[in-house]
């Protein structure tokens, strides 16, 4: 099966590169039907290390002051995938002096010259959708002094790409890749003067995939909040674009936007970055909150799930809880163990946290940031809720998709004058151990104090059968289990109370305590912190409850408390850090 998908995906590659070269052939482009305006703005300090010769991409740094950032010589697929998608123009617009406008000119006439004729790696649906969008934000930037030969150039290339698109975007891979390649399509065809002929067949699939991709409930099949913020901004791009040129954009369209913005607000924390599950980051800073008052939907959260996972919100704080099955199936490539795990934001400072998605600092932290005691979850010692299959080719990459994952997770959610309430569990170790996770979360209303239980039971007699057999494999000495509470790095966390509890002091000023009660012992050990941007895991700490599951039924009760002397606001003006470190 291997070597076939290997020989699909070289068949692939070859007619991108033959679509790439017969684009040429087509009538260039040669101006704008209306001036474009930048939709897009990044961030300013790592415009700064690009103009320095530091090249940061997909965890990988290059330093090479005074040379081309096609000349950097790294050889890995998604360095160079973030290359040629171009989205540091808006890292460089964020800069937007004479030196980032003669950077971003002298780069993009240098990548025209090398790969426009259809070379290197840059010519796939998606990564030409996402370089064309950026082209097109950007144009002022990268036409403002150029001679004409550059300008001609530049709109040559942009019809051939265009063309390319109209050609090759049934050929990406659906979800996040799709969109992009038919959004890039619908940018440029209303654009780029005689190219509205590629708008309407873009148009009308991406109209499919919203209703196909865009569930019910406003998810995506990888139930990756980043990738989500993804596919709602493309859409609420396309949708301004098609808009701004007299045009509506079609029901399905507009109905996924109007799907997808209340499940960003439930995934939002308080801080406004988003929870960070399968894969996905926290996202930009204010990028969230600024796409979704782009769009104009002004609905809520849901009270119930949302993408399967279920939101307390009360005064300051915010829990976010994965309470539904991982993703399965080619959906399941970069899906996490992490159900029932949970993330706890007071305020603007996050305070527990899972690890993160490890995938830009190598194979192995991308691994290990994807079982379960890299969430702040309940795990049995030496096994996930969910395993790693075999690699598989995902869209040219060896992926392993998620295995014996949980099938069932039934939860419930209350309210009442007190506290907020959600219960829910997953049979991720009945198979193996006989044991049922149950996780209960009460948020008080006030949020000041967020009290938990976990149990672990076995339910019915086979299940009973299974968990005798098991605890006798270990010699009668139990199960070992550990409930994990990863904090994030800026949290200064030491024991208290004579090691009974953990008081755990913010930025912010705010200082949280950690209780437990039940037969557990208390540790507080070292942690990674997976943050995206970054040369390397950022050191941080992790509260652990240890024991042993002996009988049918085991209980762990803990709590996070503000301290008594924490006042109910506080004002929190200093950002954390976000530099590359």
């Amino acid at each position: 099966m291997a070597h076939a998908e290997s020989w699909s995906a070289r068949q692939n590659r070859w007619m991108h590169r033959l679509h790439a070269r017969l684009s040429t052939l087509a009538r260039p482009a040669t101006a704008f039907v209306s001036q474009p305006e930048p939709r897009t703005i990044g961030s300013f300090a790592r415009g700064k290390q690009l103009l320095a010769g530091n090249f940061l991409f997909a965890g990988t740094l290059a330093e090479a002051p005074g040379r081309s950032i096609w000349d950097l010589g790294v050889n890995d697929p998604a360095f160079e995938a973030e290359l040629h998608g171009f989205a540091w123009l808006d890292d460089l617009a964020a800069v937007g002096d004479a030196s980032a406008r003669l950077a971003a000119q002298d780069w993009l006439v240098a990548w025209i010259g090398r790969y426009g004729g259809g070379r290197g790696p840059g010519w796939t649906p998606d990564l030409t959708g996402r370089r064309l969008i950026r082209w097109i934000n950007h144009a002022i930037l990268l036409l403002r002094g150029q001679e004409a030969d550059v300008s001609r150039a530049f709109f040559r290339s942009l019809a051939q790409q265009t063309n390319f698109l109209s050609r090759r975007w049934s050929s990406a891979q659906r979800g996040l890749p799709r969109f992009e390649a038919l959004t890039g399509t619908i940018y440029a065809g209303l654009a780029l003067e005689g190219m509205d002929s590629r708008v309407d067949p873009a148009v009308a699939a991406l109209a499919r995939d919203c209703a196909r991709e865009i569930d019910a409930e406003g998810g995506v099949p990888t139930r990756n909040p980043e990738e989500l913020l993804e596919v709602f901004t493309l859409l609420t791009w396309a949708a301004s674009a098609l808009s701004d040129a007299g045009r509506i954009a079609p029901p399905e369209h507009i109905a996924a936007i109007e799907r997808i913005a209340p499940t960003l607000r439930a995934l939002r924390h308080a801080d406004g970055g988003l929870a960070r599950f399968h894969g996905g980051g926290r996202g930009a800073d204010g990028r969230l909150d600024a796409e979704l008052a782009a769009s104009g939907v002004r609905a809520g959260p849901p009270l119930g799930l949302a993408m399967g996972f279920a939101r307390l919100s009360a005064g300051r704080t915010t829990v976010i809880l994965d309470a539904a099955p991982p993703p399965t199936g080619p959906a399941s490539f970069n899906a996490h163990a992490s159900t029932l795990a949970f993330e706890l934001t007071s305020g603007r400072r996050p305070v527990i946290v899972n690890c993160g998605a490890g995938a830009s600092f190598g194979t192995t932290w991308r691994q290990a940031g994807r079982a379960t005691p890299s969430h702040s979850a309940l795990g049995l010692e030496g096994y996930s809720s969910a395993r790693l299959g075999p690699s598989r080719r995902i869209g040219g990459q060896l992926m392993e998709l998620l295995v014996d994952a949980p099938t069932r997770v039934p939860s419930e959610r209350s309210r009442t004058h007190l506290a907020i309430k959600v219960e829910a569990g997953h049979n991720g170790y009945v198979e193996s151990h006989g044991l049922t996770h149950a996780r209960t979360l009460e948020l008080g209303a006030d949020g000041r104090s967020l009290r938990g239980e976990d149990v672990l039971v076995a339910l019915d007699p086979p299940d009973r059968s299974r968990f005798d057999a098991a605890v006798d494999a270990t010699g009668l000495q139990g199960l070992a289990y550990s409930a994990r509470f990863h904090l994030h790095p800026d949290v200064e966390a030491s024991l208290d109370l004579g090691g009974t509890a953990v008081s755990l002091a913010l930025k912010s000023g705010e200082v949280w305590v950690f209780r437990h009660e039940g037969p557990v012992r208390l540790a507080l050990e070292a942690s990674v912190y997976l943050e995206k941007g970054r040369l390397k895991p950022r050191a941080a700490r992790q509260i652990v409850l240890m024991g042993r599951a002996i009988d049918y039924t085991t209980h762990i009760r803990w709590s996070f408390a503000k301290a008594q002397d924490t006042p109910v606001s506080v004002r929190d003006f200093a950002r954390p850090a976000r530099a590359p470190a």
